[in-house]
């Protein structure tokens, strides 16, 4: 999957702040090549631009570009354990922060949170992942899933190309909602595993259903 352009990484990233899953901090990635990804600069999502450097890391390398941001180690991670994800979305949504911080699993409860799994993994270290070791563990945390979640510092989302990766991310953050709304009136209940399974297995149909929502809604408030 190769970027000849920045437009589709900087589109992504202001569509991430634009609904609230990210503010100051947060980064995206997708693969260039087999062994290569490239990722957004250390600068807000929102703030973005196609004259920024968008830089390019291999997976095998031992050290970090200057205008990468420090915790692209947590991309090439999940990159190099998982070839078949194509991009990689690090946000902090709030729900998702409020919900574990209680001490609760974000369930899937309807049929869009069935593209994040029975439950959502949780990395438990709040610490920022600034080098290739906790960044494996976060990778090891993640598995097979499509997002993990990073107890106190946000969450990361993955799929086979940026629409996924952000889209999900968007679905991560609706879901800890309902889950703290249901949380509120009662016990959640979460969709039968074989009503889950029937919805992951139509999630590459609709995620870039529910991106193209967000970038259209996204433009038309420019």
């Amino acid at each position: 999957m190769s970027l000849n352009h920045p437009s589709e990484l900087r589109e992504a990233g202001a569509v991430v702040a634009a609904f609230g899953l990210s503010d100051a901090f947060g980064h995206l990635s997708v693969r260039s090549s087999a062994h290569a990804l490239t990722i957004t600069p250390p600068v807000p999502l929102s703030l973005l631009t196609d004259q920024d450097e968008y830089p390019e890391l291999s997976l095998d390398a031992t050290e970090l570009p200057p205008a990468a941001p420090k915790e692209a180690w947590i991309h090439l991670a999940i990159a190099e354990a998982r070839p078949e994800v194509g991009a990689i979305c690090r946000a902090q949504p709030p729900a998702v922060a409020a919900l574990v911080a209680a001490g609760q699993p974000v369930l899937a409860l309807n049929g869009h949170g069935s593209f994040l799994g029975e439950t959502v993994p949780v990395y438990p270290d709040s610490r920022l992942i600034r080098d290739a070791d906790s960044a494996s563990r976060v990778s090891e945390t993640l598995g097979e899933s499509t997002a993990v979640i990073l107890r106190g510092n946000g969450a990361v989302t993955t799929g086979p190309d940026i629409a996924s990766a952000v889209a999900l991310m968007w679905v991560l953050e609706k879901t800890a909602q309902l889950n703290l709304a249901a949380l509120g009136a009662g016990t959640p209940h979460p969709l039968p595993l074989d009503e889950q399974s029937w919805w992951r297995d139509r999630a590459t149909e609709l995620l870039p259903r529910i991106y193209n929502y967000l970038t259209t809604t996204y433009r038309k408030g420019q």
